[in-house]
């Protein structure tokens, strides 16, 4: 720097300032993670779709599907399986130590119990009323499943597949987490909140407000640094939040997700965004938080599940269309185009 400071010639200025210029660049440039669509797998039969789940060991891929979970291998994005009679199913739950999957079949009010190695079903299990999302919390050893209409958890204990609590939670309920040391987290939509259960007791112990966020979907943890990261679809906006009370620390712009992933390893958040893009936040540190870029995806891909062995990120996504207004129905959603459901891979 010394050097630049005593040279006076205007051939010297631009040389530093070019220099300067190229520094601007190569760290911009640095930022970006090379992330891109590598693949992009096709699922032929009809329906809808909601949550993705990643079984990185076993290289699986569970895609909710209308009635039906299709099972694709990580390696090759073939059709290994099917979980059938899966009505209106949103998500999928694995409890490996048992060998037991757990779908929440949003239509009929209920989860189907399904073997891991066969894929068969071994039972059904009523809950509350339009089951969302479901996760398996490896604390308690409880499966929880969220649901949309009742705005409750039904806790499932897969030893016994009996429900032993429902806990009311005072708004419609999205994704659940768990810290791994006996706090639930999940966000609460139409309350604009964080609801923090307690995995032993089964009751609510916390609400944290989510400032400047609304309609949370998407969520995800680092249980290191204790950071939750929550995407409100309602204002495209990502809230990075702590655990521990609360404390709303960091904000950023995205898109209309419905889904986050986070990589423990690389310390990368991934936020998928229905608008057509994949917005990737890095964790500095447990307060520093950098917007990396917004990946490319298409329109639809709404909802993300992630490898974290290989890396790789997976989102359902289909061709959309317009649906006509009508008179009862002024704004309708658009409708998938038949035949065009697919997964895409994403990655280096």
């Amino acid at each position: 720097m010394k050097f630049f400071i005593m040279l006076k010639s205007n051939i010297a200025k631009a040389f530093s300032a070019l220099g300067i210029v190229l520094t601007a660049l190569s760290a911009s440039a640095q930022n970006k993670t090379g992330l891109h669509i590598l693949k992009k797998h096709p699922i032929k039969s009809s329906g809808g779709w909601d949550y993705i789940t990643v079984d990185a060991a076993e290289k699986k891929i569970y895609v909710s599907h209308g009635t039906q979970v299709n099972i694709l291998s990580t390696v090759t994005g073939d059709s290994i399986g099917v979980i059938p009679n899966t009505n209106g199913v949103h998500g999928i739950a694995l409890v490996k130590t048992l060998g037991k999957g757990y779908t929440s079949n949003g239509r009929d009010n209920s989860c189907t119990i399904f073997d891991l190695k066969t894929n068969t079903e071994l039972g059904r299990v009523a809950v509350g009323t339009n089951p969302d999302a479901i996760f398996y919390d490896d604390f308690s050893k409880k499966v929880y499943a969220f649901n949309g209409r009742s705005n409750d958890a039904s806790v499932i204990d897969p030893a016994t597949d009996k429900v032993v609590a429902t806990i009311p939670l005072g708004g419609k309920p999205e994704t659940g987490v768990s810290d791994g040391k006996g706090r639930i987290f999940v966000n609460s939509e139409t309350t604009n909140e964080v609801v923090v259960i307690n995995a032993s007791t089964y009751k609510v112990i916390d609400r944290y407000k989510i400032n400047g966020g609304d309609e949370p979907s998407g969520l995800a943890i680092d249980r290191v640094t204790r950071r939750l990261f929550v995407g409100c679809g309602g204002n495209a906006t990502l809230v990075v939040m702590d655990a521990t009370n609360g404390l709303n620390l960091v904000k950023f712009k995205i898109g209309d997700c419905d889904g986050a992933a986070f990589d423990p390893a690389l310390k990368m958040i991934y936020v998928s965004n229905g608008d057509g893009n994949m917005s990737v936040i890095k964790e500095v540190s447990a307060n520093k938080f950098v917007f990396v870029e917004n990946v490319p995806t298409e329109k639809s891909a709404r909802t993300i599940g992630i490898d974290t062995i290989t890396h790789h990120l997976f989102l359902p996504a289909a061709q959309m269309e317009a649906t006509p207004p009508t008179t009862e129905n002024p704004h309708p959603r658009p409708h998938m185009l038949p035949g065009t459901f697919h997964v895409i891979e994403i990655g280096k």
